[in-house]
């Protein structure tokens, strides 16, 4: 089996247990991370190299928060405010803008602007993610679009197929997750006692 393959196989049961809310969504992670990063060193998309190592050493802290983040239970799913998203998605921007100049300047890195902008979106989907926000499918569904073109035209056909079905998969996720948000606010509710 090509690394490829595995790559995408393995991250593919992790997004598929992110999408269900399960914790076990953080160690396939990281596994399907470790081969990603060797398959786009050797295709020359660094910023992707960089990305996977900032989801190796993320990975651990989600999966620690998931679990215990929430004064020792389980984190619940919550939203961010637009001022958040808006400060968040800006810094995003400059990064790419700043890493893909570099990039561009130091390497022989392929479209850096490009390849930086799956990378800074990623992150921030990641940190969402981490932090068990349901704005996290909003940031997937960006770098899904950005990736499919960026690995066609590296002839990583398979991966960039992957990165399609993701598309579809993040608009699933935020589906269901939106749902569970709802039904977490729904207990959190207090119940007002019908007696006076």
């Amino acid at each position: 089996m090509s690394w490829e393959v595995a790559a995408n196989v393995t991250y593919l049961v992790s997004i598929l247990l992110a999408t269900r809310n399960s914790w076990h969504t953080w160690w396939t992670g990281i596994v399907g991370c470790l081969l990603f990063g060797w398959l786009f060193l050797q295709a020359k998309l660094y910023a992707d190299v960089t990305l996977q190592v900032f989801f190796i050493v993320t990975s651990v802290y989600g999966w620690w928060h998931w679990q215990r983040g929430h004064e020792g239970t389980p984190a619940p799913i919550s939203r961010s405010s637009a001022g958040e998203l808006t400060i968040w998605a800006t810094a995003a921007i400059v990064g790419a803008m700043g890493y893909g100049a570099l990039l561009l300047k130091f390497t022989d890195a392929y479209a850096p602007f490009v390849d930086s902008l799956v990378l800074t979106f990623s992150m921030l989907a990641q940190f969402l993610l981490m932090r068990r926000r349901v704005e996290t499918w909003w940031c997937w569904l960006i770098v899904n679009t950005i990736s499919v073109p960026l690995y066609l035209s590296r002839d990583l056909q398979l991966t960039a197929a992957f990165y399609a079905a993701y598309w579809i998969n993040a608009c699933v996720a935020m589906r269901h997750w939106y749902v569970l948000l709802g039904r977490e606010r729904t207990l959190q509710v207090p119940q007002v006692s019908g007696a006076q």
